[in-house]
């Protein structure tokens, strides 16, 4: 059955405002390869456990608790605990064993996130390589001498 002009632009119409009404009722977040703020990466990130890599080999964990807590590791059985906050921008962490913050710019990518620190173009770029169901592996402290 074919529509004839009129009603197919009725149609067409109809179609249109109910994708951007469907659309706009969807979280926001950032365009790919834009910079994500605080509300976009805790929206991405929370409850989930990211491994992360560098130049092709595994690099780290971290894993998103409520109320901007993480938890990273170095994949050595050696976690610590942190927060993160935004500061111009960037998303920044300080952990238990350092009190200087370190700061990064997240983006989405069709691959995932990707972090680059200090956003700067010459530094460390990491990107995420994949959303485990898995724990996180934390040892216990050391014991002894």
């Amino acid at each position: 059955m074919a529509l004839d002009g009129a009603l197919w632009h009725n149609f067409s119409m109809r179609s249109l405002l109910i994708l951007c009404a469907t659309l706009a009722a969807l979280p926001f977040a950032a365009q790919a390869g834009e910079p994500m703020d605080a509300e976009e990466f805790d929206h991405y990130t929370r409850g989930k456990t990211l491994f992360y890599g560098f130049g092709g080999t595994a690099y780290g964990v971290e894993r998103y608790l409520p109320d901007r807590r993480v938890i990273w590791s170095f994949l050595d059985g050696r976690c610590q605990e942190g927060t993160w906050y935004e500061d111009a921008g960037q998303i920044c962490f300080v952990y238990e064993d350092r009190s200087d913050p370190q700061c990064w710019s997240f983006s989405l990518t069709p691959e995932g996130l990707s972090a680059r620190f200090q956003n700067d173009p010459e530094a460390t770029e990491l990107y995420e390589a994949g959303d485990v169901d898995e724990e996180m592996l934390c040892l216990g402290p050391e014991v002894g001498v």
